[in-house]
């Protein structure tokens, strides 16, 4: 017997029908959104219009238009980023958007990152490369001071190109779309922008002035105690050019350090917007940085000396050797953390805050991608309106939701569910998991990545984006989108409302992390990954994550923001029970003196391990960093569990090795059932609590779990049946509120507690009245529609893979299939009765008498139905919709054009599935398809 879960009887007779209970509002925002290609700018009013009707219908809520690299066989249709005739396009849809009530989001540029052809050479991201030279005293120096760049160019299409065929600027090329330019530096020598000599006991001296344009230095070396060492620094153009460009928006990345830059190229849509109405536009997009996913660094601007000194009190050109590592370990440091915290801050000012000022000039909000930049990126998150993230680990979305939690945001959003698997191989069943890890992280604004406009006439699959998952009209699983849709337009429901309800505020120690040396100047900051793998924070992260504690992270900017009510953090308008720093080693005085206060006003610090022991960068001495820091405070340990604690004012500090110590010093909440294999993300509303709970495991999850709370009323709703109702509660030894949950493998319910009483049904737990009863005889199976072929009917009195079969019709067969069977009423006298289909590849609707009871897309195919619904005879239908995968691989067997893209066209995923530099099935067998079973019928009490 599978899936069915044994409890005893409860009860499903309705109590009160004055305050039943019910789903929160929907809205377009809480429903989900996709990022929408337009590729190559070919798009045309008629399809615009269907494409939205399409997504309406499929319950889509809105569309980020990002213009891309285009399609082969389109070249006239293509119409050039922001020209007239884009912006004709651009405001028919937000015509038809309004209509049909769907939201839209527009990138402030094609592909990523912002950069395009209006962009010059002075605006554009640059590299800082440096020389060293040894000079005697009393000699002069012989060789020229000169540095040669070598060609270089990277292309994404894996087509090379030779840099003598490339006009300069690189703007001026005519065949941009089908080079497909990922980086160009042309060869040359590069600009000298500083000259610097340092010797032992001398100041150092600036030497710039003294080379002449042939690179010869004019200056004969003082007498010193030993050798003069020169540090020559050339700037350089990185030559990043914007990634998957659209026609009009190819060209160069821009610097994203210089306001001057940043003023540039907004000018643009300045001027493309005049005279067009975009009032309904909803916000701006920025994709994540990724500047430098590229050769070498976009390092350095023109102003950095200038911006440095002014920051920092003192040149950056007096420590060039500290800058690249060749000084003291202790002036390395110091130096390059500057260094960093500079750019840190010009990134965050310049263009960050630039971009969003410009935005609110228009009225629109932003979306942004922080991650991959070498800022600071809880702090580039909180300056924008919607923090976004992207991946699939809870701790990197962490970083985007924590910024919004802190500075009291409402909305998070994910760039969802990029590469989940191979092209053409996941479900929407995958695509439930994978989002549910966006819940559990914080997220509650879902954009699927994505969706490209395809003209209604193309021939299938339509046009693709590179990245896996399609949700495309053309996949055969579109038909049953809605209800992935509507699943998650429920958990949003409740995510949106509210505010977050976590215990802990996590220090984040980028101080630590900036003041480490390394091969290149820039860190790039993206989660845990790289710059925290196996450090304390990482660990104090993921063990309270794994043991069910609520926290945030927050930055030193965002510290100076708390305040204290009631001996509780208060910031962004949610308050915290304590502030744990993770065994930080480095820690910015401003931020220990906000410590202090926020201690002395009666905030409880924890400090796991150690308590800081010294201040980053070149501002200050340690003697003097210590002088703020209460010596009471300063602890070593010589035993596990070791705890000191100090008193501040009304306040606190609390040192341990034992994080269970620790937070239970303060009283942070634990969820236990976090231990027993469930997941949980908890927020406050203005009834009560929501907890989004979701079995991220393989088994059946039957049992009470413990509540840290002792609400009036508590009720379970179902997101995927979207049924609620009361939840079977009591009270265990310790007084404690118990609620009995009941969760399907991956299986989500939310869990709503009320401070007021609450009537209403009980929620229909699933309990057996007998055993499982199957439904056999004879299927007969009908393809409906699809391709290459819609193969012959079947009758059969086995369920199987239809692509099992020997012939080819089958095997190659992508799209739905009915199957329908004839059956008596399950014997019984149950009320309701259990459909289990068994295994379905991919997606299932269920129809039953002619009317629809389900759509069921996994990763279990079960559903309920009244014993009212069956005759005695029955006609069960069920339509699948399997993978596109099928006929993808018959197209690349028989050389038939489906990669039809400029640019990328098509990478693969995984290193098996390339041939001849592309994505290619050729080689897959038939994936499983269809009915499989065993369909069986359970009665229910």
């Amino acid at each position: 017997m599978r899936q069915v879960i044994y409890v005893w009887l409860i009860s499903m007779q309705c109590i009160s029908v004055k305050a039943q209970l019910a789903w929160p509002s929907v809205t377009n925002t809480t429903k989900p959104w996709t990022r929408w290609w337009w590729e190559g700018s070919a798009v045309n009013k008629a399809d615009l219009t269907w494409n939205l009707e399409q997504y309406q219908k499929a319950g889509l809520g809105g569309v980020e238009l990002t213009p891309i690299y285009g399609v082969e066989g389109y070249e006239k249709q293509f119409i050039n980023f922001l020209s007239p005739q884009w912006m004709q396009m651009l405001e028919h849809t937000l015509k038809e958007a309004k209509r049909l009530g769907i939201g839209v989001d527009l990138a402030n540029g094609t592909g990523w990152p912002f950069g395009g052809p209006w962009v010059k050479d002075n605006n554009v991201s640059k590299t800082i490369y440096y020389k060293i030279y040894t000079v005697n005293t009393g000699e002069q120096l012989k060789e020229s001071i000169e540095y040669k760049q070598e060609a270089l160019v990277r292309t994404a299409n894996n087509k090379p190109a030779a840099i003598d065929t490339i006009l300069k600027p690189v703007y001026t090329n005519k065949n941009l779309q089908s080079l497909a330019l990922d980086q160009i530096q042309y060869p040359g020598k590069l600009p000298l922008k500083k000259l610097m000599a340092y010797a032992e006991g001398k100041p150092p001296l600036d030497l710039a002035n003294s080379v002449d344009a042939n690179g010869k230095l004019n200056w004969v070396a003082p007498s010193a105690n030993s050798h003069w060492t020169l540090y020559a620094l050339f700037e350089g153009l990185h030559g990043k050019m914007v990634e998957r460009a659209a026609p009009g928006g190819e060209g160069y990345a821009i610097d994203h350090f210089s306001s001057i830059a940043a003023k540039n190229y907004f000018k643009k849509f300045d001027e493309a917007f005049k005279g067009y109405d975009i009032s309904y536009l909803r916000s701006f997009f920025n994709d994540s940085y990724e500047v430098d996913d590229a050769k070498g660094q976009a390092n350095w601007t023109e102003n950095l000396l200038t911006e440095f000194k002014k920051r920092k009190g003192y040149a950056l050109e007096d420590h060039l050797p500290a800058l690249f590592g060749k000084d003291s370990a202790d002036k390395n440091s110091r130096v390059i953390y500057d260094y960093r915290s500079v750019i840190d801050e010009l990134l965050l000012e310049h263009f960050t805050i630039a971009w969003k000022n410009w935005a609110a000039g228009k009225n629109k909000i932003v979306r942004n991608q922080s991650h991959g930049s070498p800022g600071n990126t809880l702090d580039l998150y909180s300056v924008v309106d919607i923090p976004e993230t992207e991946g699939n680990d809870i701790l990197r979305f962490k970083f985007a939701t924590s910024a919004a939690n802190v500075s009291g945001k409402k909305l998070v959003s994910a760039e969802a569910a990029t590469w989940l698997n191979e092209h053409f191989l996941s479900s929407w069943g995958d695509v439930k998991k994978a989002i549910d890890l966006y819940f559990l992280g914080g997220v509650n604004h879902i954009f699927y990545h994505g969706t490209a406009y395809s003209p209604k006439e193309a021939a299938w699959p339509g046009w693709l984006f590179y990245a896996a998952v399609h949700f495309q009209p053309a996949n055969p699983q579109w038909k049953d989108f809605h209800a992935l849709n509507a699943y998650i337009t429920r958990v949003q429901s409740f995510l949106q409302k509210g505010k977050p309800d976590n215990d802990v505020l996590l220090y984040y120690p980028i101080a630590d992390r900036y003041s480490e040396p390394g091969n290149a100047l820039l860190q790039h900051f993206d989660g845990m990954e790289k710059n925290f793998e196996n450090t304390d924070f990482e660990h104090v992260s993921k063990w309270m994550l794994e043991k069910g504690y609520g926290f945030d992270f927050f930055s030193d900017r965002q510290l100076q923001n708390f305040t204290v009510s009631e001996n509780k953090i208060v910031t962004g308008g949610n308050s915290y029970k304590t502030i744990l720093l993770p065994a930080a080693k480095l820690v910015p005085p401003k931020s220990l003196q906000k410590l202090l206060e926020l201690t002395k006003r009666g905030a409880t610090i924890l400090f796991y391990k150690q308590s800081p022991i010294n201040a980053p960068g070149n501002a200050i001495k340690r003697s003097e960093w210590i002088e703020f820091y209460p010596v009471e405070s300063r602890f070593n340990f010589v035993q596990k569990g070791a705890l000191k604690k100090a008193a501040i004012g009304k306040g606190r500090f609390i040192v341990s090795d034992d994080l269970d110590i620790l937070l239970g010093r303060v009283k942070a909440r634990k969820e236990s059932y976090a231990e027993k294999g469930l997941s949980v993300l908890r927020r406050k509303n203005i009834d009560g609590r929501a907890s989004f709970i979701n079995n991220q495991t393989n088994s059946s999850f039957s049992d009470w779990i413990t509540l840290n709370e002792k609400p009036v009323s508590i009720a379970l709703f179902n997101p995927m049946t979207g049924k609620n109702g009361l939840a079977k509660r009591r009270k265990n030894d310790k007084g404690e509120t118990e609620v009995l949950l009941q969760l399907l493998p991956y299986e989500s319910v939310i869990i709503q507690s009320y401070d007021v009483k609450k009537t209403g049904a009980i929620f229909p737990y699933l309990v057996a009245a007998g055993e499982p009863q199957s439904i056999t005889g004879e299927w007969t199976i009908e393809f409906l529609n699809g391709g290459p072929v819609i193969p012959t009917k079947i009758i059969t009195n086995e369920l199987y893979s239809w692509s099992d079969l020997d012939t080819s019709e089958y095997s190659d067969f992508s799209g739905t299939a009915g199957y329908s069977i004839n059956f008596n009423k399950p014997s019984g006298t149950s009320s309701a009765y259990l459909l289990d289909l068994g295994k379905v590849h991919e997606t299932a609707e269920v129809i039953l008498n002619g009317k629809k009871i389900a759509t069921l897309i996994g990763p279990t195919f079960q559903c309920v139905i009244p014993a009212s619904a069956f005759q005695p005879n029955n006609k069960l239908e069920i339509i699948v919709a399997n993978l596109m995968a099928n006929r993808i691989s018959y197209m690349d067997r028989n050389n038939l054009p489906w990669k039809i893209f400029y640019n990328t066209n098509m990478p693969a995923r995984k290193k098996e599935n390339v041939k001849n530099g592309l994505f290619d099935a050729s080689a897959w067998k038939p994936l499983p398809s269809g009915l499989l079973g065993p369909v069986t019928v359970i009665p229910l009490k």
